[in-house]
């Protein structure tokens, strides 16, 4: 594959390079998933689907995390300039929900695209993979991460709900879904294996080699054959719903965006940005309600 991106970088690893690997590229941002990167590797999966060589995807992200989110205040223009905008708003500011909800199908339909790809796909996580990095993870085949990573969804208090309901109800227990979905709060790696929400837990340092390795066992079965199983397996999932109720989330999560909760962290970002404290005096504001003090509760 011979085309290059901004905010990715490819390359090929295991036994002839059947493997290939897509790295999110914004180290500085935490790989913060703008619209500009995700409409690059919805490009850059396309590009691996229709490769034959490439048995196999692993999706990692540079610098010190997998990712941390969406990316909540890009600037306007440059290489982080919102793509594409849709009303959301009228003459009076009144909020409009269809161009909200638009908007926000056009970034569901890459998670889905990377769900049903006829490639299978493995998340490398390390660091944090929260709120939009952990929804991209989830809708992997297969999920590794170091011990001390950090998955969940910290935008579930006060910016929405998970636009693709990060899939917890078809991965792990009703009541440890549940639970992680009311608080956003996260879990480590190594819980998260636990719990069956990934498929490995490994140290930090043994993370990349047995990334390849697991990916590179996958690969012994050429690309068509690795194809069928997937479609196969995501038949059930597409059964018991997965189209349907990641729709539904999203629907939902634009919904959100109008609450008294949502609406209170609104005000405090606004307050944050004309104190200059920025987004992250709202963060400090929101995580201060939230802090691990229930007894008993383990992290």
């Amino acid at each position: 594959m011979s085309r290059s991106f901004d905010h990715l970088l490819i390359d090929r690893v295991g036994t002839d390079g059947r493997v290939a690997r897509i790295t999110l590229n914004r180290p500085e941002k935490m790989n913060a998933l703008s619209q500009e990167l995700l409409f690059e590797f919805w490009d850059a999966l396309h590009d691996l689907e229709a490769d034959d060589s490439a048995r196999v995807i692993i999706v990692r992200g540079a610098g010190r995390a997998f990712s941390a989110g969406y990316d909540l205040a890009p600037p306007r223009g440059g290489a982080d300039g919102v793509v594409r905008r849709y009303r959301t708003s009228d003459d009076k500011g009144r909020r409009l929900l269809m161009g909200i909800r638009t908007g926000m199908q056009q970034i569901t339909d890459i998670h889905l695209y990377f769900w049903n790809m006829a490639k299978v796909t493995i998340a490398q996580v390390h660091g944090y993979a929260l709120a939009g990095g952990c929804e991209l993870a989830m809708m992997a085949d297969l999920v590794v991460a170091a011990e001390d990573a950090q998955l969940g969804h910290p935008g579930l208090r006060g910016l929405g709900t998970s636009r693709t309901g990060v899939i917890w109800p078809l991965v792990i227990g009703m009541r440890k879904a549940k639970e992680l979905y009311y608080t956003g709060d996260s879990i480590s790696g190594r819980e998260a294996e636990r719990i069956g929400m990934i498929n490995y837990a490994w140290p930090k340092e043994d993370l990349e080699a047995n990334t390849i390795a697991l990916a590179d066992r996958l690969a012994n079965a050429t690309a068509d054959h690795l194809a069928i199983l997937k479609l196969n397996m995501n038949r059930f999932y597409e059964n018991m719903g997965i189209y349907s109720s990641v729709r539904s989330s999203t629907d939902m999560d634009a919904m959100a965006q109008m609450t008294a909760f949502s609406y209170a962290w609104q005000d405090k970002m606004r307050e944050s940005m004309e104190a200059g404290t920025g987004l992250k005096g709202a963060l400090d504001w929101r995580e201060g309600m939230y802090r691990p003090d229930t007894p008993g509760l383990k992290r």
